[in-house]
């Protein structure tokens, strides 16, 4: 039985946070491996900066190949395990020691190490998240449970982003190489304890698959999906919006406010009221739409961001609304459009027959990438264009307020452009399940239990 039909396998939050448990983990490794460990490994171990470069780039270039290689293998296999809870039960071990190897690495460790073990982490770590956000997405074909179960998983997240920012704060006190060590026993410790968890209680979803299809057919099908294009378009264009302020955060606290011991404060309050928002803005959506909430969040960031290029040193308090305010906006792009996703996944599903949720995950996480890389790629230059420098005043310091600020509005604008309109709503989703539900399709396998009842309670 499926979500949809209203017959539960269990219907509580804590079955979700179930799920959602190795989200924490897997969000805290991710945060010191491109933050921390780049100066970690130049300053603590004294490589040189430009072979530390080389090998992240190495490391980004692995992350983002294997993707989709992971994506489309963990549409194909299908072990009776479970085609999504044994990609994570394998992984996150793995991931886990790798982390710690990484995240601790003896004084001898060169650019040879670095590499090895960021390889290492990048695919392990590939390899549990691209099924696991799959398997999120599959726990529920109700509309509006998809976003229940995308709240619990990116909540979480968002706790393991602080925990790992907090760590250096709070135990290690300025000491990198000892708050990595936290860091890494902290992963090594939970990450294959809370997969153990979600693999032993949360069930394998049915698979929806009529049949199987060749790389070259399935590539026609995802560019035929138009209500996806316009989808990861608009995600990649926010995402855009949202690294350019994320890459010039801590500069613009510390030139333009002249405050950078409130740096710290500042992201934790971001943060934080991210979390706080999510309920929020599950309730909109279940007024407006999925596509109408998220895009009302981006028109609110946008009037916030507007007046951020007129703030100055001493506007502490104000910049502290513009975190509270826009922290606020931001849950709604923690849960609406992976949400939204898992729906257009659906109407691949419709017409190829083929239930192919991990490839269209893999997908979303390489456009995730690519607009954060885009982001550094596309701010340090402008800044250095407008004449900004470390002693820079006036023109430079303004040119940093507008990119930190107007260009992300502008970007945002065009976002909500893509998805004021969109086609896949409530009805239209309802509507493509029951086509694919009306169909054969591969009954579960040995260990597979009916899917999750995320569906919000009437």
């Amino acid at each position: 039985m499926s979500a949809g039909s209203g017959r539960a396998a269990t219907s509580a939050w804590g079955q979700l946070l179930l799920y959602a448990l190795p989200a924490l983990p897997l969000a805290t490794l991710q945060f010191p491996l491109f933050i921390l460990l780049p100066t970690f490994y130049a300053d603590g171990l004294g490589l040189p900066l430009t072979a530390v470069g080389a090998a992240f780039l190495a490391i980004r270039i692995a992350d983002a190949v294997s993707d989709p290689l992971v994506g489309v293998l963990a549409d194909r296999w299908r072990p009776r395990f479970g085609r999504r809870r044994l990609w994570l039960a394998a992984s996150a071990p793995v991931t886990a020691i790798a982390c710690y190897f990484l995240f601790v690495p003896p004084d001898t460790a060169g650019v040879g190490y670095l590499v090895g073990w960021g390889v290492v982490v990048s695919l392990a770590s590939t390899a549990a998240l691209v099924p696991f956000n799959a398997w999120g997405a599959e726990l529920s074909t109700d509309y509006h449970g998809r976003s229940r179960i995308t709240a619990a998983r990116e909540g979480l997240v968002v706790a393991g982003t602080l925990a790992a920012a907090g760590i250096p704060a709070i135990l290690a006190q300025g000491d990198q190489g000892l708050a990595l060590s936290w860091i890494a026993i902290g992963v090594l410790a939970l990450l294959p304890a809370t997969a153990c968890i979600a693999v032993a209680f949360v069930p394998e979803p049915r698979d929806s698959s009529r049949r199987s299809v060749s790389l070259v057919e399935g590539i026609g099908y995802i560019r035929r999906n138009r209500p996806f294009i316009r989808l990861v378009a608009a995600f990649a264009i926010n995402g855009l919006a949202n690294g350019l302020p994320a890459t010039l955060f801590l500069f613009f606290v510390a030139r333009v406010l002249d405050a950078p011991q409130l740096q710290g404060p500042f992201l934790f309050l971001y943060f934080l009221c991210g979390i706080a928002a999510i309920p929020l803005w599950l309730s909109l959506s279940r007024r407006i739409g999925k596509h109408r909430a998220w895009s009302v969040a981006m028109i609110a960031a946008c009037t916030v961001f507007a007046v951020v290029p007129l703030l100055g040193p001493g506007d502490i308090t104000a910049f502290a609304a513009v975190c509270v305010l826009t922290g606020l906006a931001v849950g709604a792009d923690l849960v609406l459009p992976a949400s939204i996703q898992a729906d257009v996944v659906d109407l691949d599903t419709a017409s190829s027959g083929s239930q192919r949720t991990g490839l269209y995950f893999a997908l979303w996480g390489l456009a995730t990438k690519l607009a954060l890389a885009a982001a550094v790629g596309i701010a340090f230059p402008l800044l250095a264009a407008a004449g900004f420098r470390a002693e820079a005043d006036g023109a430079g310091l303004f040119a940093l307020a507008v990119l930190y600020a107007w260009v992300p509005i502008a970007l945002k604008l065009a976002a909500v452009a893509l998805m004021w309109r969109f086609p896949m709503d409530a009805a239209e989703q309802s509507r493509v399940r029951a086509v694919i539900d009306a169909e054969p399709r591969n009954e579960p396998r040995a260990g597979a239990a009916d899917a999750v009842d995320a569906s919000p309670s009437r």
